[in-house]
């Protein structure tokens, strides 16, 4: 059963950074897609960073590039998002996903595109001015 467990969020203040972790369980594909989404209050989820873990080819949305980056360690079983800049509009609940891509490997991992079928339970994130 794939597990996704986040970890990092804190309240920061405008123009600081954050770590978030997210230790990957029970993952047992060739290849797949890990991302993050963040939901902020009132708002619907939307998709952050993507990874494929086969080629490592990662994007971000429009709204965070230049200052999220995301990353992983297939040994660890961990992916990192590493925000930079952060601004108050980035308040949010912030969640971890996988889902598998069978097989279409090489396929690019989209946050804006790609179905993720598992999420975590997601870590807090509040950015004060």
């Amino acid at each position: 059963r794939v597990n996704l467990v986040e970890s990092g969020g804190d309240s920061v203040q405008a123009g600081g950074s954050l770590r978030l972790s997210c230790a990957v369980s029970g993952v047992t594909w060739n290849s797949y897609c890990l991302g993050w989404f963040r939901q902020a209050p009132g708002k619907g989820r939307e998709g952050v960073a993507a990874i494929n873990s086969r080629t490592d080819i990662a994007h971000t949305s429009d709204s965070v590039k230049g200052r999220f980056a995301i990353s992983r360690d297939g040994a660890k079983n961990t992916v990192w998002l590493t925000m930079d800049d952060l601004e108050p509009e980035d308040t949010a609940m912030y969640y971890c996903a996988a889902t598998n891509q069978r097989d279409v490997w090489y396929a690019p991992c989209d946050p804006r595109a790609t179905v993720f079928d598992y999420y975590g339970q997601g870590t807090q994130v509040t950015v004060t001015s």
